[in-house]
């Protein structure tokens, strides 16, 4: 196999992790999911110059979310300083599946998501992201965020008992 190949390969494994976690993080923050597909983009790209220094002792995954993290991190410190507003580009057609009703729920639910994530300490929220949403196993998460998979385990069950309760109490408060 040829390193061209080898290295199609790992992308094609590893872009939609990278797709998955960048819009997990970024979400509806930067206003469309354009945005966290960009930064994933660039996290491939990285991921291809890091690779000939990838310490094999270390999971394939586990390096990936390493780089995402810093990539993510990257953008949003230039959605920080950026000053103007985005506009939306308008579809060459129209999407007849997601009717605008479909759109404000999408949004509505990315909102909520974002703020009870928001609500845990930040390597909690790391975790939850690393295992809920892009599917790492604890070992993996475990190397992605320089913990053991058992202290991994121990704070995803506390991240996810304390989303519960908000839940629960956002629930309890509608009228």
């Amino acid at each position: 196999m040829t390193t061209s190949t080898a290295q199609d390969r790992l992308l094609a494994a590893a872009r939609p992790l990278v797709v998955r976690y960048c819009r997990a993080r970024l979400g509806q923050r930067q206003d469309t999911w354009c945005s966290a597909d960009d930064v994933a983009q660039d996290v491939c790209l990285a991921v291809l110059k890091a690779l000939p220094g990838w310490p094999p002792e270390r999971p394939f995954p586990a390096f990936v979310c390493g780089i995402a993290r810093l990539k993510v991190a990257a953008a949003r410190k230039a959605a920080a300083r950026q000053q103007d507003e985005p506009v939306a580009e308008l579809p060459d057609e129209v999407d007849s599946s997601m009717d605008p009703e479909h759109h404000a729920l999408r949004r509505e639910l990315g909102e909520r998501m974002a703020k009870l994530l928001r609500a845990l300490p930040e390597k909690q929220r790391e975790i939850v992201v690393l295992r809920v949403v892009v599917g790492l196993s604890a070992e993996e998460t475990a190397a992605a965020v320089g913990s053991t998979p058992g202290a991994v385990r121990v704070a995803q069950h506390r991240a996810l008992t304390q989303l519960r309760k908000a839940v629960t109490a956002e629930r309890g408060a509608r009228p």
